[in-house]
């Protein structure tokens, strides 16, 4: 799997590729990334790749030849490399949201090359020519898309074998369909008693059954109290046993209710 990123600023992803426990992705090659700066490939002295938009406005905006000079290198190189044919994606406030089942998509996939816009954005005619596909983090704007592209690689290498120390973790993630698409639960850990407040009594008795229910219903009522559309959606696909939907109903009824 190979990620070529580019962007104006390769030195952010410096840090980014040596730490945290996703950097065995990176260092045993199961997800390889590559940077390109477009400025690279930019002509004149000040090596240019922003002007002024037309019709006035605040902000620059990306050129095309830059960007394009530096889309072509990339393509060139992975096709001189033999690597997999990919799409090119940009991170957009008009991309598709992105969430759990499309990082999957992407984790077992051949990667993509991620263009990371800065300023006002990229000149509209290289998206409409170059862009397969646009992606966003949420409903919010970030200075460029590097965050975006970083977002997706750790997802993306993260459910990669062997990066995690315990391979059946991440099936305990939020969103996970082995959760049926609910939040997770709450963990606790040692000391038993901290300032006063004790771990509950159930992950402590052993009792395995009564522990898989508790977290089951702590992830029933987490959901429904802060993304109760993932209730509706488990609930539709038919994920909710008749005790699931007699705690929901109970909790709706008694909110207060310590569960």
């Amino acid at each position: 799997m190979r990620f070529d990123v580019i962007t104006l600023f390769p030195e952010l992803f410096a840090p980014f590729l040596v730490s945290g426990v996703t950097r065995r992705a990176y260092e045993a090659g199961l997800v390889e990334v590559r940077l390109w700066n477009p400025r690279d490939f930019a002509e004149g002295n000040y090596r240019r790749v922003d002007d002024r938009p037309f019709g006035g406005g605040p902000g620059m905006v990306m050129m095309t030849e830059p960007l394009t000079r530096c889309l072509e290198n990339v393509r060139a190189e992975r096709a001189a490399s033999g690597a997999a044919v990919v799409p090119t994606v940009l991170f957009s406030p008009v991309g598709q949201v992105l969430n759990h089942a499309s990082v999957e998509r992407w984790s077992a996939s051949s990667g993509a090359v991620l263009i990371c816009g800065r300023y006002e954005g990229l000149d509209q005619r290289f998206i409409e020519t170059y862009v397969d596909r646009q992606i966003s983090l949420g409903d919010f704007v970030l200075s460029g898309g590097e965050i975006a592209a970083m977002a997706l690689l750790d997802a993306v290498a993260r459910l990669q074998p062997g990066v995690l120390n315990d391979e059946g973790s991440h099936q305990m993630d939020s969103f996970n369909p082995a959760l049926d698409g609910l939040l997770d639960c709450p963990h606790y850990t040692r000391p038993e008693v901290w300032r006063g407040q004790p771990v509950p009594k159930t992950l402590l008795s052993g009792n395995h059954a009564h522990i898989e229910r508790w977290r089951r219903e702590q992830r029933l009522a987490l959901s429904q109290q802060q993304r109760p559309e993932l209730v509706q959606q488990a609930r539709v696909a038919g994920h909710l046993s008749a005790s699931d939907e007699a705690f929901l109903a109970d909790l709706i009824e008694n909110p207060e209710k310590d569960s």
